[in-house]
């Protein structure tokens, strides 16, 4: 995909005049290639993703009566009470959300959830999805996961088809509340009036496909690996990084820094300080391979929600003789 973008433009630049063709323009092709490229595959996820929030909601959600948290749920909600189709529903309950992303956001990040909602308004409309089974935890459990899957995907896409989450950046932004607290109260009250106006079960099976659908947009969003940033801080910083090179074959960055454990007036001694980037099944060997060094390393980790190039998502490399 990305060699057809390049050949095209660099055929259409070449018809240009002698001499017209530069540097300029050969960074310009090269941007304008990424930035198709990109947009292709944001546009993917979000297909993907709009066919799987489809299919949960036809073939398990709707047919049964069943809601689900955020602005998705409060449609779901609105349609069992009051008939209305629920892609009417969907566009405009989302489209509050879509102005608070506009400008809490950006124009870019409104126009392609404008496009993911139509479009996922569209889906329940045309796709012919059957209904999968009658078990309300299977309804539950499977709705969440395919809905949690298709925004996620959406989300991955760089657009939104579940404007809750831009409400919760608007609100955390204004208030001292966190993006994880202004979800939640929110929907607490789409389970507390489900409860009123549907029933108790109904409400108690939200919160199931809810749980359902939130952890898989997690899973999602964080990647199938969890990756784990781990800074050491040790005298011996030179074998520890050659071990994590030649042990485990990863990479790792070495930051020049000051021992601050010292009395006033004395002088900082300076140090490295070691960096690298593991998934977390690797981490007990790093341990390992730490305490084989220097049993009294100072180590600090941290999760890492995803992480893109070096050496991390390669095969590690054969140790170095």
């Amino acid at each position: 995909m990305n060699h057809f973008f390049k050949r095209l433009l660099l055929r259409y630049l070449k018809r240009r005049p002698s001499g017209s063709i530069g540097a300029g323009y050969t960074k310009r092709v090269n941007n304008l290639e990424v930035e198709v490229t990109h947009e292709f595959y944001d546009f993917i996820y979000l297909l993907l993703g709009i066919t799987s929030a489809a299919f949960g909601l036809k073939g398990f959600l709707m047919p049964s009566a069943f809601i689900d948290g955020g602005v998705m749920g409060i449609s779901l909600m609105v349609n069992e009470l009051f008939g209305i189709p629920l892609s009417i529903l969907i566009v405009c309950f989302n489209l509050p959300f879509l102005a608070l992303a506009y400008i809490s956001i950006g124009k870019r990040f409104a126009i392609k959830s404008i496009i993911g909602i139509v479009l996922l308004a569209l889906a329940i409309v045309v796709l012919p999805f059957p209904e999968i089974t009658d078990d309300k935890i299977l309804i539950a459990a499977f709705g969440g996961l395919f809905l949690g899957l298709g925004i996620g995907l959406a989300i991955r896409g760089g657009s939104i088809i579940d404007g809750t989450e831009v409400l919760a950046i608007f609100i955390s932004r204004k208030t001292s509340l966190t993006v994880g607290n202004v979800i939640l109260i929110f929907n607490v009250i789409i389970f507390l009036n489900a409860a009123y106006f549907l029933s108790t079960e109904v409400a108690l099976y939200a919160i199931l496909t809810y749980f359902s659908a939130s952890k898989t947009v997690d899973f999602v969003i964080d990647g199938i690996e969890e990756f784990m940033g781990i800074t050491i801080i040790s005298e011996k910083n030179e074998e520890i990084r050659l071990a994590i090179v030649e042990k485990l074959g990863r990479g790792c960055t070495m930051f020049v820094a000051e021992n601050g454990f010292s009395k006033r007036g004395e002088v900082l001694r300076s140090t490295k300080v070691v960096y690298t980037v593991i998934t977390r099944l690797e981490m007990s060997k790093l341990k390992t391979e730490i305490d084989k060094v220097d049993k009294n390393a100072f180590i600090i980790m941290a999760s890492v929600k995803d992480a893109k190039g070096g050496m991390i998502k390669k095969k590690p490399i054969k140790k170095i003789k």
